[in-house]
């Protein structure tokens, strides 16, 4: 069954957290109406500043494909902000960028238990070897104090590769490298006559991979593209795919396993025709 749910619900959530806070941020309060996607601040400001302009080109195509409007999207401080009113967060990994201190980690996890999910970027997905950096170690000093669960390549049937468009790979701005998101159950099977196994009762907390998404995504204040990605037209094919792994993304983070309940459907109405002959 659907585990998140869009604007109405969502907005009664936040505004019960709000009524817990003495002066609630304008600006979270903002995101919140807005459901804006949000990108954690490095402190590096080229990386800063390709995360926000990579936000706000997917929000513009969810705006344009989607019945998901969010507003322009938002910095966000762990050290200060109240992260219960968001629901994802893009986190570029730098290899400079400071660990959060106890109290930031504290409401880090407090956002991945209630259900809010962060995609950590490494952006080292260059395998063609064109000199970006290596974010393997950084992440690991970074994730270390996060309650994560353990983790897993994302496999051909996760919800990842449906939830809006049918997708074989992820790819932003490099591609070929596998992403990882909280490990099936190991019991996890099809029911009969159905695709896709229902692998997690829930959105994973965090999804992690080196493929520069923001990058991919991001575009200037004309709304054309901000960097370059491939050549030609396989390079315009790949920008398209990009945007395509964001919308499933953020569908997968508003809506849950729902995409993964449906294939469930044309078992159930073929039972249901069944039961209606018998009778």
């Amino acid at each position: 069954m659907m585990r998140r749910w869009l604007a109405p619900l969502a907005l009664l959530f936040w505004a019960t957290a709000l009524s817990a806070q003495d002066e609630p941020d304008p600006r979270l309060v903002r995101a919140a109406d807005e459901v804006a996607l949000a990108y954690v601040v490095t402190g590096d400001s080229e990386v800063d500043a390709a995360s926000e302009a990579g936000l706000r080109g997917l929000s513009q195509v969810l705006t344009a494909r989607t019945t998901v409007e969010p507003g322009e999207p938002i910095g966000i401080d762990p050290e200060q902000d109240d992260l219960s009113l968001l629901a994802f967060l893009y986190w570029p990994v730098t290899e400079a960028q400071a660990p959060p201190s106890p109290q930031a980690y504290v409401r880090l996890n407090h956002f991945l238990r209630s259900g809010g999910m962060i995609l950590f970027d490494t952006r080292d997905g260059d395998i063609a070897g064109l000199g970006g950096p290596d974010g393997a170690a950084a992440l690991q000093a970074l994730a270390a104090p996060l309650d994560i669960p353990p983790l897993a390549p994302v496999p051909a049937d996760h919800v990842l590769t449906r939830s809006f468009y049918l997708l074989r790979d992820f790819p932003g701005r490099y591609q070929g490298r596998e992403i990882w998101a909280e490990a099936p159950p190991a019991d996890a099977q099809a029911a009969e006559g159905v695709p896709f196994r229902n692998l997690n009762d829930g959105v994973s907390p965090v999804i992690i991979g080196g493929n520069a998404w923001a990058e991919a995504w991001a575009v200037d204040e004309n709304g054309l593209p901000m960097f370059s990605i491939g050549s030609g037209f396989e390079g315009e094919r790949q920008r398209e795919m990009t945007y395509r792994f964001g919308v499933n993304l953020i569908m997968y983070v508003l809506t849950g396993n729902y995409k993964s309940d449906q294939v469930h459907v044309p078992a159930l109405l073929e039972r249901l025709r069944q039961e209606e002959v018998v009778q």
